[in-house]
């Protein structure tokens, strides 16, 4: 399936993932000292940083008008989306900032140099952490799926406290509605 625009869908022809439970042990999990390589060239570790930190995390970003990675993928639960995802965080990141965050990352399993054309094309405003060796996502035993012999994380949201998963936002859908949803907690809920 050739995927011409990533940006529009239509989330009534996509089939939504349902809660299979697999993110209820995060809440309240410490981040293990895993560290990541970001699409500015830094290296993060999610443990050691101070105050609020929100991680959304999403299968595979596409490119345009490019070949999807498997000519099924729309119709795989929760896998469409993750452009809109990531495009609505860097629309609300000024007011995620203003909101308490202190820093925002997209994570994924693809590698730095992927995420890195996305976030150029993207105009992307935070970083992405690359996950590619699975060191994290096995560490905090991440939801994912397996297609086309790749490990993807299911799409999810974390809002992290000095190291401490204090919010998990799973399943998530519609994708572009993400960012909204985490900007409305934070406001209700102040650091």
């Amino acid at each position: 399936m050739n995927q011409n625009s990533l940006l529009d869908v239509d989330w009534t022809a996509i089939p939504a993932p349902i809660d299979d439970g697999a993110a209820a042990h995060l809440s309240g999990c410490t981040v293990p000292p895993v560290s990541l390589p970001t699409t500015d060239g830094q290296v993060v570790t999610l443990a050691d940083l101070v105050g609020r930190t929100i991680v959304f995390a999403y299968p595979r970003t596409g490119q345009p008008g490019k070949i999807a990675l498997v000519e099924d993928w729309d119709l795989i639960p929760g896998a469409r989306g993750c452009t809109p995802q990531t495009c609505a965080f860097r629309d609300l990141f000024a007011e995620l900032k203003a909101a308490g965050a202190s820093q925002v990352f997209g994570l994924s399993t693809q590698s730095t140099a992927y995420q890195a054309e996305m976030a150029a094309r993207l105009h992307l405003p935070f970083p992405v952490l690359s996950d590619e060796q699975l060191e994290l996502t096995h560490a905090l035993r991440l939801p994912v799926f397996e297609v086309a012999g790749l490990t993807l994380i299911r799409r999810l949201a974390l809002i992290i406290d000095n190291g401490r998963i204090t919010k998990v936002f799973y399943p998530v859908f519609p994708p572009d509605r993400n960012a909204g949803e985490v900007f409305a907690w934070l406001k209700a809920n102040p650091a």
